[in-house]
C-alpha cells in the first residue's frame, strides 16, 4: 500500500511517537516489511501534516537489531527466569536496604498505562519516591512553574491559540526544527492574516527566525531579566488588568518591585530593539508566549517560566482564545507521565507527595501498603546516589542515561558499578543496556497500545500496527509481572491497557474533588471496544463539570487560595566566560530524535546532518586556527567530543552549539553529554544543558577519510561516525597515524579480504581511492585525504551494489548530476539539485521550488534553508 493511498477506513489510526506535538498519523503495512505512513488529517493537532521524522516512521520498524530474548549476563534467557532474578533481586534488595536503595529512571516516551502501573509498584507497593523520568532533563522547570503559579502543572491554551493571537513570541524555542508541524501552523496563520506578528527570543539565529518579524538575539541566560522589563513596561503603560489582578492574583507589588530593579543591560539587547518588543507585546491583546528548551533547561529555568506567566497573569491574558502563556514539550508522552505522577517529587493526578490527605488518597484507592511520606530522588541525584552505592538495584526504561544524562561518563560509570540493573528496551546495543545485567525485551511504538497525551493536554491513543517480533512484551505487562512476582498479585493483576486506563481515570476523579485541576473521570467507565475506538480527547473530561478547552479564563486557580501567585524572581549574575572559553549550547537538530535509537534507522533522516558537528563564530573560529569541516576537540573537566566544524555567524562570538543526538553506537566520541555539568535548577532538579564551559582546540590528523560500505561498518581508527545510507552505510574518519598499508585497511575496514581491489594511490598529495568489489558489484569504497576529503558523498553511496565502474572518480560525470547534501529529508532533495531547479527554472519563490521538486511541501522544516538558497542563488545571479 502507498503512503498516499491511506485513509482511516484502510489504515490505524495512531501517534506520533516523536515530539510533544503528538500528531496523529494513519499507518498500514506497506507489503515489504515497513509501513506505509500518512498523517491523520482528521487528528486536531497536525490536521494531516507530519514532519520528516515522522514521515520516516515506516522506515524504522524493521526488527534488524531488535531484542527478541531476555537476556541476563549477555546470553539469552526465558521470560521466566528473568522475570524471577528481577523480582528476586529487588526484593532482596529491599529487604536488606530499605525501599530507598532501589530505583526507576523511567521515560517520556512510555504510554501512559506503562508510566501509571510503574509509579503505582514504586510509590505504592515497594514504598519509596525513587521513580524519576527523563522528562526531568525537559520538562521539569514548566512543572515547577506551574505549580508555583497556578497550583497544579497546567498548561492553560490549545494549538488554536497560535493560529487566533496577534502576536505569537516564541522563546527559546527553535519550533521549525524541534517541534514543524506547530511551526508550519504558525507559517500558515500568518500566511492567512499578514498582520500577525512573530517574535523570535533566541541567542542562536536558527530555522525558526526565518519567520520572525523581529529576533531579540538575546544574552544567553538573561530570560529573566528580559520578562522583568517586559513587566514593569506592562505597569508604565497602564495595561495591568486591574480588576483580573484584584480578584484573582496575589504578588503583584512584590514582582513589580523586584521586576522594576532589573539590568536589561545584561540581555545585550540594543534599546530600539528592546522597545520594538515591549511595545508590541504590551499593546496586544492576543499575544501567546511559546516557550521550550531554551528556557527549562537552565539553571534558573524555573524562574524563568514564572517571569513570562508574570506577565501573562498582570495583564489577564490567559486562558482566552490566542491569549495565555504556552509550554511545548519535548517528548511524546511527557505530559501523559507528569499526569501519572512520573517525576519523584508527584503523585498520579497532579497529587502532591508531601500532602498527608493526598498521600492516604492514593494509599486508599490502591489499597497500597507502603506510601512514601517525601520526595525521591531527581535523576541527577538518582544517579549519584548510584554511583556512591545507596541506590543498589536500579531498573532503566526505554532511555538512554549513559549518554543524554549530564556528566554522561560518571552516569556511565555509576550505572556499570551499580550491584543490579535492568534495562528494558529495543535493543541491547545501546550505551546504557550494554552495562545492564539484565535487558528485557520491550515492545516499540507500531507495537504498543495505549495513550499519550501532547502538549495541549489532547490525549490520543497510539495503536498496534505490527506483531510484537520475537518475545519483545509491553512495558505494563513487564512491570505488571514483577509487581505480582514480588508478592502484589491482586494489585497488579491487569489484563490489558484498557483495564488500567479505567483505574486511572477513577483516580483522576477523586483528585479533582481534591480541587486538583487534571480530570478525566468521565473516561473511567470506558468498555474495551470504546477506548480502543477513542477519538483524541483533550482533558479535563469529567463526569460531573462541562469540559472547558482552555483554563483560568475565568481566574480560578488550583491553589490553596483559589488565586493565582505573581513571584517576584531575579536576574541571576551573569557567568563570565573565562578567558580561552566558550559557552556550550546544545540541543535538537531538525531530522534525528534523542539519541538516534529510531530516528537513525531511517537513511534520509541521516543524509541532512550525518555526522556530530560544532557550530562556531567566524571570529572564533580565526582565532583558534580552525578551518570548515575540519575536526575539533572540545573538552572540560566532565569529559570531551571530537567534532565537526561547522562556520556560521547563526550564535555570537563566545559561543558554541553541538546536537545531542550522537553515541557510541554512532560516533567515536560524540556524547555531548559528557561535557554538561550536573548542575541543577534549585526548584526544579532540570540540568543546565545549555551553558557549558569548554575549552577548543585543533584535532590534528594526519588524515581524514570517507567510505561507504553495503554491511555495517565497525571501525577502529581515532575518529569515525558512522551513518545508515539507503544502499548501505557510510562513514566519515580521521587518523592520528597512516596506515603503512592502505590496501590492508581498507580490507580490514570493510571485514573483505577476499574482495577485488582497484586503487588510485598518490604518495606526493598524500591521497588514496581504493574501491573493493565482489562478484562485479560494489561492496565498497574509501576515500582518504590529509584535509577532509571532498567528494560527492551521495552519488558514491548510490553506486553501492551496482558495477561501480566509476567509484574511483568519487565524482558523476556530466550525465550523471550530483544531488549534493540533502536539504528536504521527506523528498530526498539535495542542495544542487535546488540550485539547479533555481537558475534552469527561474524559480522565484519557496512555494515555486516546491511545486517544482515537493521539497519544502511536506512538513515545511526546511523552507528557511530553502529560502536561504533561494536568496543566494538569485543575489549571485543579479551579481553576475
Amino acid at each position: 500500500m502507498k503512503d498516499l493511498d491511506l485513509t482511516p477506513a484502510n489504515a490505524t489510526c495512531t501517534t506520533c511517537p516523536y515530539c510533544g506535538t503528538g500528531c496523529g498519523v494513519l499507518a498500514a503495512p506497506d507489503g515489504a516489511g515497513g509501513l506505509a505512513i500518512k498523517g491523520d488529517p482528521a487528528h486536531p493537532a497536525n490536521l494531516g501534516r507530519l514532519c520528516s521524522k515522522g514521515s520516516a516512521l515506516g522506515e524504522t520498524v524493521d526488527t534488524d537489531g531488535r531484542l527478541l530474548t531476555p537476556q541476563i549476563a549477555n546470553r539469552s534467557a526465558s521470560w521466566d527466569e528473568a522475570l524471577d532474578l528481577v523480582a528476586t533481586r529487588f526484593s532482596d534488595t529491599i529487604a536488606m536496604h530499605g525501599p530507598d536503595s532501589v530505583a526507576f529512571y523511567v521515560s517520556g516516551q512510555l504510554l501512559t498505562e506503562d508510566y501509571y502501573v510503574a509509579n503505582k509498584l514504586m510509590k505504592g507497593f515497594i514504598g519509596s519516591a525513587n521513580i524519576d523520568t527523563n522528562s526531568r532533563l525537559c520538562m521539569a522547570s514548566t512543572v515547577a512553574g506551574h505549580k508555583r503559579a497556578f497550583g497544579t502543572d497546567t498548561v492553560p491554551g490549545t494549538y488554536e491559540d497560535l493560529e487566533l493571537a496577534d502576536l505569537v513570541v516564541l522563546v527559546g524555542s527553535n519550533l521549525a526544527w524541534c517541534h514543524p508541524v506547530l511551526y508550519q501552523r504558525i507559517a500558515a496563520a500568518k500566511k492567512t492574516r499578514p498582520n500577525m506578528r512573530i517574535v523570535v527570543i533566541d541567542p542562536r539565529r536558527t530555522a525558526t527566525t526565518d519567520i520572525a518579524d523581529l529576533h531579540l538575539a538575546i544574552a544567553p541566560g538573561t530570560d529573566v531579566a528580559l520578562f522583568n522589563r517586559l513587566l514593569a513596561e506592562i505597569h508604565q503603560q497602564g495595561a495591568v488588568d486591574a480588576d483580573f489582578v484584584s480578584n484573582h492574583v496575589s504578588g503583584l507589588r512584590e514582582a513589580l518591585d523586584t521586576a522594576s530593579s532589573t539590568d536589561t543591560a545584561e540581555t545585550g539587547l540594543p534599546d530600539d530593539q528592546l522597545m520594538h518588543f515591549l511595545n508590541l507585546w504590551v499593546r496586544t491583546e492576543k499575544v501567546v508566549t511559546v516557550f521550550s528548551q531554551g528556557v527549562n533547561q537552565s539553571a534558573q529555568g524555573s524562574d524563568k517560566v514564572n517571569a513570562i506567566l508574570n506577565c501573562h497573569l498582570a495583564t489577564g491574558r490567559i486562558g482566552q482564545p490566542g491569549m495565555g502563556p504556552f509550554s511545548v514539550t519535548g517528548q511524546p508522552n511527557a505530559m501523559g507521565g507528569r499526569e501519572v505522577g512520573g517525576l519523584a517529587n508527584m503523585l498520579a493526578c497532579h497529587l502532591d507527595i508531601e500532602n498527608p490527605d493526598h498521600r492516604a488518597l492514593v494509599g486508599g484507592f490502591w489499597s497500597a501498603p507502603a506510601m512514601p511520606e517525601r520526595p525521591g530522588l531527581k535523576a541527577v541525584d538518582m544517579f549519584r546516589a548510584v554511583a556512591d552505592g545507596r541506590i543498589k538495584a536500579l531498573w532503566i526504561m526505554c532511555t538512554n542515561p549513559a549518554v543524554s544524562m549530564p556528566d554522561a561518563d560518571a552516569v556511565r560509570d555509576a550505572i556499570a558499578g551499580c550491584d543490579f540493573t535492568v534495562v528494558s528496551d529495543l535493543t541491547a546495543t545501546t550505551d546504557t543496556a550494554r552495562l545492564a545485567d539484565v535487558v528485557l525485551p520491550a515492545t516499540g511504538w507500531g507495537e504498543k497500545d495505549g495513550t499519550v497525551t501532547n502538549s495541549d493536554r489532547t490525549i490520543s491513543r497510539q495503536r498496534s500496527v505490527l506483531p510484537a517480533p520475537g518475545q519483545a512484551r509491553h512495558d505494563w505487562d513487564i512491570i505488571a509481572e514483577i509487581g505480582r512476582r514480588m508478592g502484589w498479585q491482586a494489585a497488579f493483576d491487569y489484563s490489558c491497557p484498557a483495564e488500567i486506563f479505567r483505574e486511572y481515570a477513577a483516580l483522576s476523579g477523586l483528585a479533582a474533588a481534591q480541587g486538583k485541576d487534571f480530570d478525566i473521570s468521565g473516561l473511567a467507565d470506558l468498555s474495551n471496544t470504546e477506548y480502543d475506538a477513542l477519538r483524541p480527547i483533550r482533558w479535563p473530561v469529567s463526569a460531573r463539570n462541562k469540559p472547558a478547552d482552555r483554563l483560568f479564563g475565568d481566574g480560578r486557580f488550583f491553589t490553596a487560595s483559589g488565586r493565582a501567585n505573581m513571584l517576584a524572581v531575579e536576574q541571576a549574575p551573569s557567568v563570565r566566560t573565562p578567558p580561552h572559553r566558550f559557552r556550550l549550547n546544545t540541543g535538537r537538530i531538525r531530522d534525528q530524535w534523542h539519541t538516534m535509537t529510531r530516528t537513525a534507522r531511517a537513511p534520509r533522516l541521516n543524509q541532512h546532518y550525518g555526522e556530530p558537528f560544532l557550530e562556531i563564530h567566524p571570529e572564533d573560529a580565526l582565532a583558534l586556527g580552525l578551518k570548515p569541516a575540519e575536526l575539533a576537540r572540545v573538552s572540560n573537566q566532565h569529559g570531551h567530543a571530537v567534532l565537526r566544524v561547522l562556520i556560521t555567524d547563526r550564535l555570537r562570538p563566545g559561543t558554541v552549539f553541538a546536537p545531542i543526538h550522537w553515541t557510541s553506537e554512532t560516533a567515536s566520541a560524540g556524547r555531548i553529554g559528557t561535557l554538561v555539568p550536573p548542575r541543577t535548577d534549585p526548584v526544579s532538579g532540570q540540568p543546565d544543558s545549555k551553558s557549558a564551559m569548554v575549552s577548543i582546540a585543533p584535532y590534528a590528523p594526519e588524515w581524514y577519510g570517507f567510505a561507504v560500505s553495503s554491511t555495517p561498518l565497525a571501525p577502529k581508527t581515532d575518529y569515525w561516525a558512522n551513518a545508515r545510507h539507503s544502499s548501505g552505510w557510510r562513514s566519515e574518519l580521521a587518523g592520528l597515524q597512516t596506515p603503512d598499508n592502505w590496501e590492508d585497511f581498507a580490507r580490514a575496514l570493510f571485514d573483505a579480504p577476499g574482495a577485488q581491489v582497484s586503487s588510485v594511490i598518490d604518495p606526493t598529495r598524500s591521497t588514496t581511492r581504493i574501491a573493493l568489489h565482489d562478484n562485479g558489484a560494489l561492496i565498497g569504497a574509501l576515500y582518504t585525504a590529509p584535509e577532509p576529503v571532498a567528494v560527492a558523498r551521495a552519488h558514491i553511496s548510490a553506486l553501492l551494489r551496482t558495477p561501480g565502474a566509476a567509484a574511483l572518480a568519487g565524482r558523476p560525470g556530466q550525465d550523471q548530476p550530483d544531488p549534493g547534501a540533502t536539504v528536504c529529508a521527506c523528498f530526498n532533495v539535495g542542495v544542487n539539485t535546488i540550485i539547479a531547479a533555481i537558475t534552469q527554472q527561474n524559480l522565484l519563490s519557496v512555494d515555486e521550488i516546491g511545486t517544482a521538486l515537493q521539497a519544502g511541501s511536506n512538513c515545511g522544516s526546511c523552507r528557511p534553508e530553502l529560502a536561504a538558497l533561494l536568496n543566494a542563488t538569485l543575489g549571485q545571479a543579479a551579481a553576475e
